[in-house]
């Protein structure tokens, strides 16, 4: 899957029409490179961020004011989360208007749906993190509505066992966005861009 992972960026014949630029806008790579902004900014935020219920708010605060382009590093990383998003949106919807889900290509197009999921939860992980007012309410509200939906009770009480924002939970957020969702994220990316190679290149659909 790697050696088609490394194919797919650096492939050794490339047909003609698949260089048009309009057709695919690269979305999807620039979606890849936005997560991988994320992946960089995200690891020298580590250095600084404190997961407990009565310091991150604090270290954020002192990231802002007192760490050296510090400011500038967050805004990078939510920015480029934006970005990510909306690159992903982007290319889903320029996948629906070419036929690019239709056989052969129907695994990518499941692929590609999952990765869509796993990175809308990934921004959600991320917001309590702050530990502000926004992300305490705002993830607050995203917790009883899940728990309206079925089982959705049962995945509440596994995200915030002990309330929103209190240590536990807080703790299972930052795991979850930190090393297990991103992880999810890269090996459907390998698997995508290996199902794409897989098919035989990216042209035409219609």
């Amino acid at each position: 899957m790697i050696r088609e992972f490394a194919k797919h960026l650096f492939p050794r014949v490339v047909l003609r029409e698949n260089l048009r630029f309009s057709y695919t806008f690269c979305l999807g790579g620039l979606a890849f490179t936005a997560f991988f902004a994320l992946i960089v900014s995200g690891v020298l935020l580590l250095f600084y961020y404190q997961p407990t219920p009565d310091r991150a708010f604090d270290s954020i605060l002192f990231l802002e004011s007192t760490v050296v382009g510090g400011k500038y590093l967050r805004a990078l990383h939510r920015l480029a989360s934006h970005g990510f998003l909306c690159l992903m949106f982007l290319h889903i919807l320029r996948v629906v208007l070419t036929g690019a889900f239709r056989p052969p290509r129907e695994l990518t197009w499941v692929v590609g749906v999952g990765l869509l999921g796993l990175s809308v939860f990934e921004a959600y992980t991320g917001y309590l993190l702050p530990m502000d007012q926004l992300a305490f309410w705002a993830t607050r509200t995203g917790m009883e509505l899940l728990a309206t939906f079925p089982g959705g009770g049962w995945l509440r009480a596994v995200l915030v066992p002990d309330g929103v924002g209190e240590s536990l939970s807080l703790l299972r957020f930052y795991a979850l966005h930190v090393v297990i969702v991103p992880l999810g994220i890269m090996g459907l990316s390998f698997l995508h861009f290996y199902r794409v190679r897989k098919t035989k290149g990216l042209l035409p659909y219609l």
